[in-house]
């Protein structure tokens, strides 16, 4: 059966967790059931199934549901061959999400999920990079806030330079200007997840800590270092700067994008993130203790009994997320400035309209499931990152669907 064949468009996997929930509300409010995508939830229990079907409401009564387990994989082999798509929310993914990807790309089906696995991601794509593009299975990830706001916006930010300056930027900095929401319980299980694998495993810890570990083997190469680890004063935005947490996972998803697009944004390109905390003395000093205060998590991360008590105690889990209305509340704000040959030429404003975690992550994850299945594309079977398989599909789907806006700004 070939991938147009298939009963549905769209499977939302995990659909009765708490993101796959919000990713099934995302698609019942802009597709309906059957209208525009054909789409259907899945997950373990049918009786869960059935319940999410009624907080959904009457709309939802005839949405479709499939059954299956992350670890049986002849039932995910099932689910694969129904769907031209899986879009999967079920994580710890280095846990819970390698059967799928296998059935996905045995059967030709494309993918895409919320993980900011790094080590993951590379075990999958050495493992099935071969396999994928022999079956046509497009597979993508990380489509959640980690790590699309950042790879998309780059790759906006490159087009903006090209058209007004004829060439890309060599130099880009992403900084988080304003944030209101947290990362998800299944984000932070998954950093916890990698802290574990990294003490455990030498050359895990390795690619967490190498800024080119997902490029292809010959390809990992390139003028940047580590990403950044102490207060730093941006000197284009006349402010502090403090180590952002999820850098660690952006910055390697982009400079695998420009690999993948033929050194798009050059051969030397450097891509970095960060957190502004204002200028002055007041931003130096809340860079400071911001910097102190990720140190503290990531070493607590590091040592088991530290990382099981702040898993207990403070940090969300996995199915935990805010209400309805504190999503509504949540936004970002992300500045990139662009460089070439040191010379700040181009800014843009990139602003989320929910919290990351949740509100704005289930959107921009609807969107790519959608795109994977009904837009024409520019890339056949294989690992991709979103900009590289989506990048003019998603800045039309973006904002106009999922709350994302792109502004520019001329430099100071």
């Amino acid at each position: 059966m070939t991938n147009s064949q298939r009963d549905f468009d769209v499977i939302v996997w995990g659909a009765t967790g708490f993101t796959g929930k919000l990713v099934a509300e995302y698609l019942l409010s802009r597709y309906e059931v059957g209208e525009k995508v054909r789409w259907a939830i899945a997950g373990r229990s049918s009786e869960k199934l059935a319940s999410l079907k009624i907080k959904l409401g009457s709309s939802a009564q005839s949405l479709p549901m499939l059954t299956a387990d992350s670890h049986d994989p002849q039932s995910l082999q099932e689910l694969a061959l129904k769907t031209k798509v899986i879009i999967s929310t079920v994580g710890p993914y280095a846990q819970y999400g390698s059967e799928l990807v296998a059935a996905c790309v045995e059967n030709g089906t494309h993918y895409c999920d919320l993980a900011g696995e790094v080590q993951w991601m590379r075990k999958m794509i050495d493992r099935h990079e071969d396999a994928a593009k022999t079956s046509g299975a497009r597979i993508v990830h990380a489509c959640g806030f980690d790590s699309i706001p950042s790879d998309i916006g780059v790759y906006y930010l490159q087009q903006e330079s090209m058209r007004r300056f004829g060439k890309p930027c060599d130099e880009v900095r992403m900084r988080v200007k304003a944030m209101k929401g947290g990362a998800s319980g299944g984000t932070i299980a998954s950093m916890m997840n990698a802290m574990e694998e990294g003490q455990a495993d030498r050359e895990v810890a390795r690619i967490l800590v190498d800024p080119y570990s997902l490029c292809p083997k010959d390809k990992r190469n390139g003028r940047d270092q580590r990403d950044q680890t102490k207060p730093l004063l941006d000197t284009d935005l006349n402010a502090w700067t403090a180590p952002f947490v999820m850098a660690g996972i952006n910055t390697k998803v982009v400079r695998r994008s420009n690999v993948l697009m033929d050194f798009r944004y050059g051969k030397d390109f450097s891509y970095q993130e960060a957190m502004l905390t204002g200028p002055g003395m007041g931003g130096r000093l809340k860079a400071i203790q911001v910097t102190i205060g990720l140190a503290g998590i990531m070493i607590a991360g590091s040592i088991d009994k530290l990382r099981s008590f702040l898993q207990q105690r403070f940090l969300p889990k996995p199915g935990e997320g805010p209400s309805r209305e504190e999503r509504a509340r949540g936004f970002y704000n992300l500045i990139m400035v662009g460089k070439i040959e040191g010379k700040h030429v181009l800014t843009v404003k990139l602003r989320g309209d929910r919290d990351p975690g949740y509100g704005s992550t289930s959107k921009i994850i609807g969107e790519s499931g959608v795109c994977l299945a009904l837009d024409e594309l520019p890339v056949a079977g294989g690992f991709w990152t979103p900009a590289a398989a989506m990048g003019d599909a998603l800045l039309k789907r973006l904002p106009t669907n999922a709350g994302l806006t792109f502004t520019n700004f001329d430099p100071r």
